[in-house]
């Protein structure tokens, strides 16, 4: 052995001193080497529907109710396997419900209940180690649930044994207790990892409650997609960001993330708006409501001025970088400057457009006309404040620091949310920043790094400043991995009629995505070896309705945004797809859309949800062939040398401890 080798081993010898330690830890991990892989979910584009992705994962996307149904069908009525799975869902909700409804003594409810309960953790638990299933037992249970899960359900004085156990339980007035912790259970052990692939906010009103769920997980990581970038960009001090975060919430009327999720004051914006555009009726920014209580005609109207408002400030604020960082080539964008204000047309690209209206109060005639007025400098300030002082989406935004990054590769997958730019022939695009030249995999890890600048506090002023300008730039930049488009036709959406205007050219990613050999080029570059091996990602929507097949490039490539929001419900004609990874293969599932919780506990609807595509592996894959037991079997090969070192009297054992 090397002296290197000698020192990392007496580090090992701290944690297993002896021999016989050595020896049953290796026991243990050859042990979970031959466990069943854990099941993996992947979800993309959520865009802040926070009760349809919260049930998803309450039912692990169906496949509770495939566990309950193969433990109880035959033997239990439709209603009842029906009234167990919403019991697994939502237990506290579901049994206020039951509670309220009834004079009853329920313990024959809650004695049959915790039986089935009980069934149904056993088999959810079975692919994992008794430390693991422990570690994801509440405290105050724990003891109880691990001794109901391992006793024997065949043998007469075990039955006898566990029927007491639950009798107890009921006279100790803990029944309430008991299911709600091990309905819990049943939800964690059935997802072993997620995997989120990208846009958590906008468009849905819970983005906030996402990630509130997410703050109680351990065993989840995420893609950042465009838009989470985008909020990260404001809570970053990112005025363009800002004002493109309020704009996109004002414009589905979707104010519930940012006043009662992040405590945003939207009273400046309100006020200006009246002010500024009291005589225009500002029916191009109209908001579309996507969900919630209707809104009666005179907010619509209120909503409508604070909508235009924040866009033309949006407009100017991004002006104002473009003119500042000249090497991204987007001066082209700063359209307030094309406009001829007296003929009501607009120039791009040498072409004259009529415009929807050229009302812009605050665009003062002068050689810039992209500059803030004195009004929108103060208003910027009030709401630049307000995001920088929200300790909850800071809280939020660094749980996504923790947990993402632009890229993932996790058992031969290739996980990123939108794109890897590329040229016309499928080679990798090298996108220059700050002077230097980067693609594919470098580009992804460099930009991560480029993110994680603007929040650390040792960061060079200089290069945060640009860190923090640089947001816009993934957001809309042509070269950004996160958008990959011609540009984003803002400007051209809201003021011109034209519809040509309105198109977005798509990046060769989107082109030549299909093609197996430009997937397998992607995939070495990344360095994703192996047979089994896939690209995953989202951000463009799979137009199920009209044939559209999210599998692609001969199965390399799976695209699983399948319109969450609803936003794209008509255009996608589905609710959201989720791709299993279990021990026999993947598993594509298509939802239909949610009703609402409340529906869900009152009349135990659930998604509907159909196996769209499987692939499986003909095998069951174990631990031993994924990254985790790569990871085990490297920490066996060193037990392995531990144990040689102390049998071959390199390392001394400390058998007194």
């Amino acid at each position: 052995m090397t002296p290197t080798d000698t020192r990392l081993l007496q580090l090992l010898a701290q944690t297993f001193p002896d021999s016989e330690s050595a020896s049953t830890e290796i026991i243990n991990l050859e042990a979970i080497l031959s466990l069943p892989k854990g099941t993996e979910h992947f979800v993309a584009d959520i865009h802040g529907e926070h009760e349809a992705f919260l049930h998803i994962l309450r039912n692990a996307s169906g496949n509770i109710k495939r566990k309950v149904r193969d433990l109880f069908e035959g033997t239990l009525p439709d209603a009842v396997l029906r009234d167990l799975c919403t019991l697994i869902y939502y237990p506290e909700k579901r049994l206020e419900m039951l509670e309220a409804n009834t004079d009853e003594d329920l313990s024959d409810f809650y004695a049959r209940t915790l039986l089935r309960l009980i069934q149904v953790c056993r088999s959810v638990s079975s692919k994992y180690t008794r430390s693991k299933v422990r570690k994801a037992l509440p405290r105050q249970f724990a003891y109880i649930i691990e001794e109901l899960l391992h006793e024997s359900p065949s043998d007469d004085d075990k039955k006898a044994y566990v029927r007491r156990i639950v009798h107890t339980i009921i006279q100790t007035g803990q029944a309430r207790n008991f299911i709600v912790a091990i309905c819990n259970v049943i939800q964690k052990l059935s997802i072993d990892q997620l995997h989120i692939l990208g846009d958590i906010f906008d468009r849905g009103p819970g983005a906030h409650i996402i990630m509130d769920y997410l703050l109680t997980r351990d065993n989840f990581d995420m893609q950042w997609g465009n838009h989470d970038i985008l909020w990260m960009g404001a809570a970053a001090g990112n005025d363009a960001c800002i004002a493109s975060v309020l704009r996109l919430s004002l414009r589905y009327a979707n104010l519930t993330t940012l006043e009662d999720g992040y405590g945003i004051n939207l009273l400046p914006l309100a006020t200006f708006a009246l002010e500024t555009y009291a005589d225009d009726p500002c029916l191009e920014f109209m908001p579309q409501p996507l969900a919630g209580p209707a809104i009666d005609e005179k907010n619509m109207h209120l909503l409508a001025k604070m909508h235009k408002a924040i866009t033309v400030i949006q407009l100017k604020k991004e002006a104002e970088l473009y003119r500042r960082h000249p090497e991204w080539k987007m001066q082209d964008r700063c359209l307030l400057e094309n406009i001829d204000y007296e003929r009501g047309l607009c120039t791009i690209d040498g072409k004259e457009y009529p415009m929807r209206s050229c009302h812009f109060p605050t665009v003062v005639d002068t050689d810039l006309r992209s500059a803030l007025t004195p009004a929108e400098e103060e208003l910027m300030q009030k709401l630049h404040h307000s995001f920088r002082v929200s300790e909850k989406l800071l809280k939020h935004i660094r749980t996504i620091l923790s947990h993402g990054c632009m890229y993932n590769i996790c058992n031969r997958n290739l996980l990123f949310h939108a794109s890897v730019p590329l040229c016309d022939d499928g080679t990798l695009k090298e996108v220059e920043i700050l002077g230097k030249r980067y693609s594919g995999r470098d580009l992804m890890e460099y930009i991560g790094r480029l993110v994680r600048a603007a929040f650390q506090h040792d960061t060079p002023r200089e290069l945060k400043a640009y860190a923090r300008d640089y947001f816009l730039y993934l957001w809309c930049g042509p070269d950004s991995p996160l958008f990959d488009k011609s540009k984003m036709a803002t400007f051209e959406r809201y003021f011109l009629s034209d519809p040509a205007t309105h198109h977005e050219e798509k990046g060769a990613y989107y082109k030549l995505r299909e093609d197996p050999a430009v997937c397998a080029r992607i995939l070495d570059a990344f360095g994703v070896e192996g047979k089994n091996r896939h690209i995953i990602n989202g951000h463009v929507p799979v137009h199920a309705s009209r044939g559209e097949n999210p599998i692609k490039a001969d199965g390399m490539l799976m695209v699983i945004d399948g319109g969450f929001s609803r936003a794209y419900h008509e255009t996608t004609g589905i609710a959201g797809y989720t791709l299993v990874y279990h021990s026999r293969g993947f598993q594509l599932i298509q939802h239909e859309p949610f009703t609402s919780t409340q529906d869900a506990v009152a009349r135990g609807t659930d998604i509907k949800s159909s196996t769209q595509i499987e692939v499986m592996t003909g095998h069951r894959i174990q631990v031993r062939d994924t990254d985790k037991g790569r990871q085990l079997q490297m920490q066996i090969d060193e037990l392995r040398q531990l144990l040689y070192a102390y049998r071959h009297g390199i390392l001394k054992e400390n058998t007194k401890r």
